[in-house]
């Protein structure tokens, strides 16, 4: 076991695969009981040695949908939920880069528990990595009148400064961090990126399959949290929200993804809010050119889930469903269903990197990997998937739900290539390739 010493008293890990674990780090006081819908404080300071050697709940969340792709995603869930996990090789003064891991899900499920997004081989590779829970759902960003906004993104803000405060003690460089983060989690990053507070508390970032445009004004978030309260009977305050259990509020929240069809903004009901201070604008108007950035997504996002609720259509109705949405997809040999899930993957995800690309230089990838599985929720293979990339960037192929979803041959080439692609940016800013060129990552390496 190996003690280190965190601003608020000593953490003791453990080691696994030959680096060291500390799990379930507090680094905010649990956002529960007088700190409920207040912005994050300092964790209380302990006597002792604190145990570090189970994951932290996740913030509360709707559990237990199995779609039947992806990951068994099983873990905690609490009120204790602003804690961290870090991963290093050694502690001390090692000055090593750090990554920064902001987990997605549609900012209303997740935990950095999930099991494809475990950071054993970064550190395995000389990178500290970090990964943090925060305040989801309604908890961390309904917009109540008498509460500060965008709690969930002062989480963020109090992950990062705990990493500034203390990831010296565990090996890692505070001057030398990555943001890095996927579907949400990416949409995190990118926020990050245009906010003052942030300045300073990271040096490069990555966006996976995320947006630039994924927030809300705060007239809507506020007529949101009005409506809500109409329904619940209730003020939209604080203090009425709080007589709610955390439970019952989880109950009272939409799904991560409505499916509108006016894009991913308008199916993402949860989100953060503009609110012209801490996010000054949509971040997509503001993003600058200072921080190297890698940026990407999966050729096939949607396609599995989309096909499944088009199943039934015709070649007619697809072709004016691909009109409302002003997309073109002119592969050949395309079923209808197939057709409008590329669709969906153009209107909800690709476009959504290119604005970013079109809006600051990059380093691009895209995710082109066809897992050959069958699958089991929207009729022909999984493909290249949203999340799909989330195990070859962590090289964990071995992890649970992995075969299930990329099947038994999923190549280790392509999680070879990205994670040193990956590791390399974390050290350098450079992943490997220019400015302004596409890395495609599809198993012909």
């Amino acid at each position: 076991m190996v003690t280190v010493r965190t601003t608020a008293g000593l953490v003791e890990g453990k080691v696994e695969e030959g680096v060291l674990a500390f799990l379930g780090v507090p680094y905010a006081a649990a956002p529960f009981g007088e700190h409920r819908f207040r912005e994050p404080v300092p964790p209380p300071a302990w006597d002792g040695v604190r145990p570090a050697v189970t994951h932290g709940p996740a913030a509360p969340q709707a559990t237990g949908e199995d779609i039947g792709l992806y990951a068994p995603d099983v873990f905690a869930v609490g009120e204790d939920c602003l804690n961290l996990d870090v991963r290093t090789p050694s502690t001390g003064e090692t000055r090593l880069p750090v990554l920064v891991w902001i987990h997605g899900g549609g900012f209303s499920i997740g935990g950095n528990g999930a099991a494809w997004h475990q950071g054993t081989r970064f550190a395995r590779d000389g990178v500290v990595c970090v990964a943090a829970n925060y305040r989801l759902g309604f908890e961390g960003f309904l917009a109540l009148e008498d509460a500060p906004l965008n709690r969930g993104v002062l989480d963020w803000l109090a992950a990062l400064e705990w990493v500034r405060d203390n990831i010296a003690a565990f090996g890692g460089d505070p001057g030398n961090v990555t943001i890095a983060g996927q579907s949400a989690g990416g949409a995190a990053v990118a926020t990050l990126l245009t906010m003052p507070r942030a300045r300073g508390l990271f040096r490069r970032a990555i966006v996976m399959s995320g947006s630039a445009t994924l927030v809300a004004t705060e007239q809507q978030a506020r007529d949101y949290a009005k409506a809500l309260a109409a329904r619940l009977e209730i003020e939209p305050t604080r203090s009425a929200f709080a007589r709610l259990s955390p439970a019952e509020l989880v109950a009272e929240q939409p799904p991560p993804l409505t499916g509108d069809s006016g894009g991913l903004n308008e199916s993402v009901p949860i989100k953060p809010v503009v609110d012209g201070d801490l996010i000054p604008s949509i971040p997509l108007a503001a993003l600058r050119g200072d921080v190297p950035l890698l940026v990407g997504c999966t050729s096939q996002e949607a396609d599995v889930f989309v096909r499944r609720l088009a199943a039934d259509v015709d070649e007619a109705s697809a072709q004016a469903l691909l009109d409302h949405l002003g997309v073109r997809v002119d592969e050949p040999g395309l079923t209808p269903a197939e057709r409008i899930g590329r669709a969906y993957t153009e209107h909800l995800f690709t476009r959504e990197t290119r604005w970013i690309r079109e809006a600051r230089p990059a380093h691009a990838y895209e995710f082109r990997w066809e897992s050959p599985v069958e699958s089991p929720v929207g009729g022909g293979r999984v493909g290249a998937v949203h999340n799909l990339d989330l195990p070859f960037v962590f090289d964990v192929l071995d992890a649970p739900g992995v075969e299930r979803t990329a099947g038994p041959g999923a190549p280790q080439a392509v999680a070879d290539a990205m994670h040193a692609a990956w590791v390399r940016f974390a050290r350098t800013g450079d992943p490997g390739w220019p400015l302004g060129h596409t890395m495609i990552f599809d198993g012909g390496l």
